[in-house]
This record gives C-alpha cells, sequence and structure tokens, in this order.
C-alpha cells in the first residue's frame, strides 16, 4: 500500500494502536525488522519505507537525465520548502533557507548581523549552538553571555535572560524544547515581544518542537528558527532549516553565508559588482545545493503533515504516559509526559551513560545526555514493549 493510500485508510479521529498495527507500521516494515526495542525517536528517527524509493527517484533523474534534471530537482527544493514552512506555520516558503545542519542557520544569522553583535544565550542549550558561540566570541566576533533558565525544582524561569535583554543585546538565542531535560520554554511569544520592545532579535532552536507538537512561528513572532528532520520528521541526516521572518528579511541583513544561488537569476550567470540578490529568503541560498537531501526528507514531512502533528503529539503523550506509569509501578521515577515536556521521558541517574549502555546490550536503544537517560516511545512502539522496558530497567536497576 502506498503512503497516500495508507494515511487515507486512518481517517480522521484519534489514533489507536490497532490501526497504526494495520496502516502505520507496514510504512516502516523495513526499520521495524530490526531486532530490539528503540526508545531513541529523539535522536534519530526511523524512516519510511517510501524513503529509499524517494532516494531511488532523486539518483535516477541524475542518472537518466544528467543536466537536464535540475528542472525537477528544483522543484522538489521548492516542495521542501514548502512542507517545512506548514510544518512550522511560515507564512510564505521562500522564508524557509535550507540548511544541512540548524549550527549552519545559526552561523548564516551571526553573520548577517552588523557589527559585534551582543547575544545572550541560555546554559541548556544543545552542543552545536553552546561551541558555535563559545567560538565567536573567543574570536571576538560577539560579545556573549549565558544565562539559566532551568530550575532545580523543575521548569522554566526567563527572570535573567529578560534582565539581560533589559540591559541591551542584539540576539537571544534559545531552545524551545530543552534538549537535555525535554522541558518546553513557554510564552515564547512573549519573550520575542520583550526582545522587539527592547530593539532585540530572537532565534528559537526548534529542533526539538518540528513534528513534536503544532508550531505557529508566525503567531510566536521569532526572527529566526532553526530545526530540522533527523529527528521526528524522519528525513535523516543534512536536511535542516533556517526560518527568517518576512520582517527580518526586509530590515536590511546582510547575508554572507551565500553561492550562485543567492543572485537574482543564477543561470543568467550575470556578474555585476556589486551582485544582484534575488528577493526574500533566496538571498540567503547558497552554492549548489544537496538536492538529494529534500528526496530524503520527503516522506516523514508528507506524513506529519498528512496524519497531523496534533494527533501525533496526542498518541506519543498516551506512549510516553504509559511508560512513565509503568516506570512508577516498578519504582522508578520519570520527567515527561506532559504539556510541560517535548517528546521523550527523562530518568535522572548520575550513571546515565552507562546505564543506556546496558539497556543497548538487553535490546533496548535509549541515550544519555549528561545525568538524564532520555527514552522516547512513538507511534511504532507497543504497549507490550513499554511494559518490557520498565521490566528490564527494574532488573539492572535491581541488579547495581
Amino acid at each position: 500500500m502506498s503512503l497516500a493510500d495508507a494515511l487515507a485508510a486512518i481517517g480522521p479521529g484519534e489514533l489507536t494502536e490497532d490501526t497504526l498495527h494495520l496502516h502505520v507500521f507496514p510504512l516502516f516494515s523495513k526499520t521495524l525488522a530490526a531486532p530490539g526495542i528503540y526508545l531513541a525517536n529523539h535522536s534519530l528517527g526511523r524512516p519510511l519505507n517510501q524513503t529509499e524509493e524517494d532516494l531511488r527517484e532523486g539518483f535516477h533523474l541524475w542518472q537518466t537525465s544528467l543536466g537536464a534534471a535540475w528542472g525537477p530537482w528544483l522543484e522538489e527544493e521548492h516542495a521542501h520548502r514548502t512542507r517545512l514552512a506548514q510544518l512550522i506555520g511560515a507564512s510564505r516558503s521562500h522564508c524557509i533557507v535550507p540548511k544541512t545542519s540548524a549550527g549552519q542557520g545559526l552561523r548564516t544569522v551571526l553573520n548577517a548581523l552588523p557589527g559585534i553583535p551582543r547575544v545572550v544565550s541560555t546554559t541548556g542549550e544543545f552542543d552545536s549552538i553552546d561551541v558555535i558561540l563559545k567560538q565567536y566570541a573567543a574570536l571576538g566576533r560577539i560579545a556573549l553571555q549565558f544565562v539559566s533558565c532551568e530550575v532545580a525544582e523543575g521548569g522554566i524561569n526567563l527572570s535573567q535572560l529578560m534582565q539581560k535583554i533589559h540591559d541591551g543585546v542584539d540576539l537571544v538565542v534559545i531552545s524551545q524544547v530543552m534538549f537535555m531535560t525535554g522541558q518546553v520554554v513557554p510564552d515564547l511569544d512573549l519573550l520575542a515581544e520583550h526582545c522587539h520592545k527592547a530593539g532585540a532579535r530572537l532565534l528559537v532552536d526548534a529542533y526539538h518542537a518540528v513534528g513534536v507538537f503544532s508550531i505557529d512561528v508566525a503567531r510566536m513572532k521569532a526572527d529566526f528558527m532553526i530545526g530540522g528532520s533527523y529527528k521526528y520528521l524522519r528525513g535523516g541526516p543534512g536536511a535542516a532549516f533556517l526560518y527568517i521572518s518576512p520582517d527580518a528579511l526586509s530590515s536590511g541583513l546582510k547575508p554572507i553565508d551565500i553561492g550562485w544561488f543567492a543572485k537574482d537569476q543564477p543561470f543568467l550567470y550575470d556578474r555585476p559588482d556589486p551582485p544582484r540578490f534575488a528577493h526574500g529568503g533566496d538571498a540567503f541560498l547558497e552554492s549548489t545545493p544537496p538536492i538529494l537531501t529534500y528526496y530524503q526528507a520527503r516522506a516523514g514531512q508528507q506524513f506529519a503533515l498528512h496524519l497531523g502533528v496534533t494527533r501525533i503529539r496526542a498518541y506519543c503523550i498516551d506512549r510516553l504516559s504509559r511508560l512513565k506509569r509503568y516506570l512508577a509501578d516498578v519504582g522508578i521515577a520519570a520527567e515527561g509526559a506532559d504539556d510541560s515536556h517535548g517528546g521523550f521521558l527523562t530518568i535522572e541517574n548520575t550513571a546515565a551513560v552507562s546505564l543506556a549502555g546496558t539497556l543497548e546490550r538487553s535490546g533496548i536503544t535509549t541515550d544519555a545526555r549528561g545525568n538524564r537517560l532520555r527514552l522516547s516511545p512513538d507511534y511504532l512502539t507497543s504497549d507490550s514493549a513499554l511494559r518490557e522496558v520498565a521490566t528490564t530497567l527494574a532488573s539492572i536497576s535491581a541488579a547495581v
């Protein structure tokens, strides 16, 4: 059954395990054939069978059409940008600039800001964001400050960040969902408003939010958003993006991370000095793009759009809640499975890294960040698998 036919057969309404077994599991039969229980969906998402066919389509164009492949290839790039715009609630597809990593998107923004920008971020950002900001600061490219926003008793407190904005900054960089704890940063629309009143811009790292719950970046009023398809959109590595709001695009930013695709009518090969750039987000395009990445990301994006992120979120909350309950039944406390957290549970444990390794040897794939074990069931995870995870964790804990 094709992807479109399977999604049509599901129909509207709440998702159930029986319905997913019947219509969705076959779409993932190749990856589901692997042994074990996979709970690292928050890290590398499992691909659909269709992804292999989509990649073959893009490659076949190269193989059989050579230079003539650029017509359909660029159509696929446009479709890729359009799907991402729909997934984050962007008003225009050209506001989406394809990137190979979220970090590349951050660097594009930093390089487009004038002077030595004053940047404030949080201590809870992912390693790529952290190391990029620190290196820019070390080289004198930005003036950088970090604040803590995650409080010991759980939750997010933005008071220190708000004070820094009040004192004067040019760019605020913050995640929508914290990668280590899974905590959701609330009221990003109010944070954006606070930034704009103070003359600052807001960049949101939405990597752990895209595909997890509905995003409306236009309502949020973020100036920039970075993210990608590696995790919940099941698009593999390399299919990341930078969103630039219409207001930011019209504000006079001067992009440096560019190439010939940023030119107005690049295939005319005109070389005016100074260069003439395309309109909107196209002025931020770079050199010859990694076309096959767009084919690679297609099926996962289509799946999320057709099934609906809201329905996916509701079902994944059910999976997370069940796992949290089964863990509690065997005396293991976990955080998550509510509106204040993203797509995974965490278990705080000083030996989280070794615990993840022990689970892997037991046939259960998780991961650890710092002192937190991360577990992310999804709509491919059965209730029986969740019970087995809890039982196995209890046995491992008892043996320590």
